[in-house]
């Protein structure tokens, strides 16, 4: 079926893929706080496994919203792990690392999800995306108030 949502097969087909990167991102980070949350100890235990799963819910919603919109652009989301993770620079851990190793790895994702973002949100303004451009513009707040308050307990 035709899609007219004022913008081109082309605009929406760029907007796609770098929403596909920013999925990418957000899955690989989404995978790692959760291993983290059930892996954490040590004294800060219980402050940082709340503090984890409450950002892993916050990147579950993420991919919904994000994958909502390569849908509503016309195209197909990553239907599994490995094709969401083909976008991805963030890069699982071998072993578990300690507490403040998590919290720096964390940081380091959620700048990878900033990034990505600002990437996007480039090519949807070029686009005039303007859909595309808020939801580029809402993660990489959500990223970058994220890696402060990570930061904060480093």
């Amino acid at each position: 079926m035709l899609i007219d949502i004022g913008l081109n097969e082309k605009s929406r087909e760029l907007s796609a893929r770098a929403l596909r990167v920013l999925l990418g991102e957000t899955y690989a980070l989404y995978v790692k706080t959760h291993g983290y949350h059930w892996n954490v100890s040590g004294p800060r235990f219980n402050s940082l496994h709340n503090m984890f799963m409450t950002q892993y819910t916050e990147l579950w919603t993420a991919l919904d919203e994000i994958a909502e919109r390569i849908r509503a652009l016309g195209h197909f989301a990553p239907g599994s792990s490995s094709e969401m993770l083909e976008e991805a620079t963030i890069k699982p851990d071998n072993g578990v690392p300690d507490a403040d190793a998590m919290i720096s790895n964390l940081v380091k994702g959620h700048e990878a999800i900033s990034r990505a973002a600002k990437i996007g949100l480039k090519i949807a303004e070029k686009n005039e995306d303007i859909v595309t451009v808020d939801l580029m513009t809402r993660r990489a707040d959500v990223a970058e108030k994220t890696a402060w308050m990570l930061r904060a307990n480093l």
